[in-house]
């Protein structure tokens, strides 16, 4: 009789319960809806815009023309170009840069640690604006760089940097920077120091022991950081704005002129669809070379 009694206590219980299949995507609800509200949506919005015909003052009218789209592709090659090519040289040359500090932190920084992370992080506490008209200051024709040095005789009076491609990408490695060694020192100390152990018992080298156990176990800090870094890059304007002339502008400054000067929103708005979209592929391209296997335990 008890067993009776307990067994239908036990189901009712169960009767006012939320099921266990159900639960994890209660729970996961407010996440989807804020991916929902902040990124689908709008998202849907802009390709949308993409098609419209009209104009800010009369209004616009959605169509199935995609006029827009072909206009963007066509008149705007060469930005397109440019910004991968800027953004993909300025991601490889930052990986070069931040892999050897992040790897003598996580191996090398003993105690201090934290500091060296603080110090690379601690330009970020400026605002991104005044740490670019900072490189314009330094990289200035007659700045207290190039300025002695002409003066010396050691560079032609002609010499410049500004309006130039490369002041802006050396302004994109500047600035992103520590985006790329904080992944690439999460993934380098996650690493057991004794499988490099173990590989120099084996009697590998310092080289082959770096490339054959370091390296590989570091790809997903290495992915992470192209994730930041080359979205960023390829999709910026203010460097090019600033640093640049009007033969380096990007993408970006494009789309920045289309929204806010011309209030051409179908073409900014086709602008930013095509280059979202061609940043997905390069992703899923590069994803597909090198792997995502682990990469959710360093995003």
């Amino acid at each position: 009789m008890a067993k009776a009694e307990i067994a239908k206590t036990a189901e009712r219980a169960n009767r006012g319960r939320i099921g266990p299949r159900l639960a994890p995507y209660l729970l996961s609800l407010p996440s989807w809806a804020y991916f929902l509200g902040l990124f689908l949506i709008p998202l849907g919005s802009m390709v949308i815009m993409a098609t419209a015909i009209g104009d800010p003052l009369d209004g616009y009218t959605i169509s199935d023309n995609f006029a827009e789209f072909f206009t963007a592709v066509s008149q705007y090659h060469d930005e397109f170009v440019r910004s991968f090519v800027y953004g993909g040289v300025s991601t490889v040359v930052t990986l070069l840069l931040a892999y050897p500090a992040a790897y003598w932190i996580a191996f090398h920084g003993g105690q201090n640690k934290s500091t060296y992370l603080f110090l690379i992080v601690l330009p970020f506490f400026v605002t991104f604006v005044i740490r670019v008209l900072a490189w314009q200051f330094i990289l200035a024709d007659q700045g207290f760089i190039f300025g002695p040095l002409k003066d010396l005789g050691l560079l032609p009076e002609n010499a410049y940097v500004l309006s130039t491609k490369w002041a802006v990408i050396g302004g994109l490695i500047y600035n992103n920077l520590g985006y790329y060694v904080l992944p690439l020192y999460v993934s380098l100390e996650k690493i057991d120091r004794r499988m490099v152990l173990a590989a120099n018992d084996l009697y590998a080298t310092p080289s082959t022991a770096f490339l054959r156990v370091v390296l590989p176990l570091s790809a997903p800090g290495v992915f992470a950081g192209f994730l930041l870094v080359f979205v960023t890059n390829v999709g910026d304007f203010i460097n090019a704005e600033i640093l640049g002339g009007p033969s380096t502008s990007m993408i970006g400054n494009i789309i920045q002129d289309s929204f806010f000067v011309d209030q051409d929103y179908p073409m900014a708005a086709a602008l930013s669809s095509l280059l979202m979209l061609l940043l997905m592929v390069s992703i899923l391209l590069y994803a597909k070379a090198f792997g995502t296997e682990t990469i959710q335990d360093y995003a």
